[in-house]
C-alpha cells in the first residue's frame, strides 16, 4: 500500500506441504513470500508489515527458536522495515482482496475437448453394417447386445472403443500401437495385449498378427541377434547400466560414458535406483571389475545389502538382465539405425517402453506391477470410470497384486526350470572330491599355461572341493597363481576318477 491506498496484490494457494503448519508459521510464511516478491521495491527504503498475528511484532526482540523465526529475520536483516499488528475486525482491506467476487449476472460455461481421430471412428460405422445394426439395437434398448454399449455417437465393447470396418483407420491404430516410440515395434503377443486395453474390432488378432510381420524395420532389425562390437559415443555416453527388479521385473536404462570408476558408478546407483526404490535387499551383477573392487564390497557391506556374484562362466545366473539387454538393443536399433550418434535421446523412451509391455513372468507389465496402475496412452484411459477407492480397498488390492505378481514368477521359474532341466544331468558333489575344471584354455594362462590353447586339454584339474556354495556352485583349491574366482557352477565340473592302484610305468625285468 502507499497513502492508504493498495498498489498491489499477490495470492498464493498453500502447497500440501505447507497446508499443515500453524498460524504462527503461515505468517511467517507470508512475510517470506512477500518480502521475496517485492524485494527490488523494498530494499531503498523504509517500509511496514500488517499482521494480525500479535507475536510477530516481537521478532527482533525473542529467542530464534525455531527454524521459521531463523529463516524470517535472516531474510529481513538489513532491510529498514517495521511490524506493525493490526487486529482482524480492522483489516477489511486485505480481506475484500482474498475474497472472490461473484456476480449474479456471470455466465458458467464448460468447454471439453475431444481427440479429432474420434471422428474418423464414427465415420468408420457408415460403411459398416454389423455396426449400423448394433447402433440400431442399442438405441432402441441399450441392453439389447451383450458387452455393447453405445453412447455419445461410440460404440464400446466391454467399454473399449469399437472401430468400424475401415482399413485404414485400424492400420492408423496399428501404426501407432507398434511403430511408435511408445510402441516400441514391440512382438505380436505385445502390441496385441496393449491395443486389447483400448480398441476392439471384428478379426483385431489377425489384423494384429499380419501387420507386426509385415514390418519392414522389424524383419531388419529382429532377426539380427549377433552382438554388437558396441556402442557409439552419444552425448558423452558409449554405454548403458541396466538395473532390473527381480520381482516387478521394472527395468532402468542409466547412460554412462567409458571409463568410468567404482565411485561414478555408485553415484548413478545412488541418483537414479536409491531415490525411487531405495537400498535392496541383494544385488546379483557379473564379475567386473568395478563390482568386485573394495569400494562396492564395503559399501554394501555397510549398507546392509548382500552382494551376490554370479558364479564364473555362467551368465545364466542373472538372465533377466540378459534379457533386458536384448529388448533395449532392438529397441535403440529400430530407431536409430539410421543416426546412431543419437540414441542417448532414445533411452528414456527405450525404459518407458519396456516397462509398459506385458512380461511373460509377471503376467502384466512392470510399470503395473510397480506402480499398481496403467499409464495414459493417446490422451485417453484403460477405464472409462474414475474409482477413488479407499486406502483399505486399495491396500487389500495392492496386496492381491502382490500375492498374483509371486505366483506369477513361481510358475514361470517352474516352468524355466523344466526346460533347462531336460538338458541337465543330476550331479552332486562332496567337500573334498577331486573335480575336473572346464575352462576356455585360451583366457586361463594364470591357471595353466600351455605351449598351444588350440589344442589344449578342455578341463583343468584334478582341484579339490574345499567348500559347497548354494545348491549349484562349488569352491575350488585353485593354485596360488590363479586369477580366477574360485567359485564355479555345476555344469563346469566333472568328477575326477582316481586309481586305485598305483601304475607301474615300465616292465621288470623279470
Amino acid at each position: 500500500m502507499q497513502k492508504g491506498h493498495p498498489i498491489a496484490f499477490l495470492s498464493k494457494a498453500l502447497g500440501p506441504k505447507n497446508s499443515g503448519l500453524s498460524t504462527y508459521e503461515k505468517e511467517y510464511l507470508a512475510i517470506l513470500t512477500a518480502v521475496d516478491h517485492w524485494c527490488h521495491y523494498l530494499q531503498t527504503g523504509q517500509f511496514y508489515i500488517y499482521t494480525d498475528q500479535k507475536s510477530l511484532v516481537e521478532l527482533c526482540e525473542q529467542r530464534l527458536h525455531t527454524p521459521w523465526q531463523q529463516r524470517v529475520f535472516t531474510k529481513l536483516l538489513g532491510l529498514r522495515y517495521s511490524i506493525i499488528y493490526k487486529k482482524g475486525s480492522e483489516n477489511r482491506v486485505a480481506d475484500a482482496l482474498s475474497r472472490q467476487w461473484i456476480s449474479t449476472a456471470s455466465c458458467a460455461a464448460i468447454s471439453t475437448s475431444s481427440p479429432q481421430w474420434l471422428t474418423q471412428v464414427v465415420d468408420s460405422y457408415s460403411q459398416d453394417a454389423r455396426a449400423q445394426d448394433l447402433m440400431a439395437k442399442l438405441s432402441v434398448d441399450p441392453t439389447a447386445v451383450p458387452h455393447f454399449t453405445f453412447k455419445d455417437g461410440l460404440l464400446r465393447y466391454k467399454q473399449r472403443i469399437w472401430l468400424g470396418a475401415d482399413s485404414t483407420l485400424q492400420n492408423k491404430i496399428l501404426s501407432a500401437f507398434h511403430q511408435s516410440a511408445i510402441g516400441g515395434h514391440s512382438g505380436v503377443p505385445v502390441t496385441y495385449k496393449r491395443l486389447k486395453q483400448l480398441f476392439a474390432w471384428q478379426g483385431m488378432k489377425k489384423a494384429v498378427h499380419e501387420f507386426v510381420t509385415s514390418c519392414t524395420i522389424c524383419q531388419q532389425a529382429k532377426p539380427d541377434r549377433s552382438k554388437l562390437p558396441g556402442l557409439p559415443r552419444s552425448g558423452g555416453f558409449n554405454c548403458i547400466m541396466v538395473v532390473i527388479d527381480s520381482f516387478t521385473k521394472y527395468g532402468h536404462f542409466l547412460p554412462l560414458g567409458h571409463p568410468f570408476t567404482a565411485a561414478s558408478v555408485a553415484k548413478l546407483f545412488h541418483d537414479h535406483i536409491y531415490k525411487l526404490h531405495g537400498m535392496p535387499s541383494h544385488l546379483i551383477s557379473d564379475r567386473d571389475r568395478i563390482f568386485t573392487s573394495h569400494l562396492w564390497k564395503e559399501f554394501f557391506r555397510l549398507a546392509g545389502v548382500q552382494l551376490c556374484m554370479s558364479s564364473a562362466y555362467h551368465p545364466q545366473s542373472d538372465g533377466q538382465t540378459e534379457r533386458a539387454n536384448q529388448t533395449m538393443e532392438t529397441f535403440l536399433r529400430c530407431f536409430v539405425n539410421a543416426c546412431p550418434n543419437k540414441w542417448s535421446q532414445w533411452v528414456s523412451l527405450a525404459e518407458y517402453w519396456y516397462n509398459n509391455s506385458p512380461h511373460s513372468a509377471v503376467g502384466r507389465s512392470p510399470f503395473e506391477a510397480l506402480y499398481g496402475y496403467f499409464p495414459r496412452h493417446f490422451g485417453i484411459s484403460v477405464d472409462t470410470a474414475i474409482i477413488v477407492p479407499d486406502l483399505a480397498t486399495w491396500l487389500r488390492e495392492r496386496h492381491l497384486l502382490t500375492d498374483l505378481v509371486q505366483q506369477h514368477l513361481a510358475r514361470a521359474k517352474h516352468r524355466m526350470k523344466l526346460q533347462a532341466d531336460k538338458y541337465r544331468s543330476e550331479r552332486t558333489f562332496q567337500v573334498g572330491e577331486s573335480v575336473y575344471l572346464k575352462l576356455q584354455p585360451y583366457v586361463q594362462s594364470s591357471l595353466a599355461d600351455r605351449s598351444n590353447q588350440k589344442l589344449a586339454f578342455k578341463f583343468f584339474g584334478p582341484l579339490k572341493i574345499i567348500e559347497c556354495v548354494g545348491l549349484v556352485a562349488y569352491k575350488l583349491q585353485l593354485p596360488a597363481s590363479s586369477a580366477l574366482h574360485p567359485v564355479f557352477h555345476v555344469s563346469q565340473l566333472k568328477k575326477a576318477v582316481i586309481a586305485s592302484t598305483d601304475v607301474i610305468p615300465s616292465l621288470p625285468n623279470e
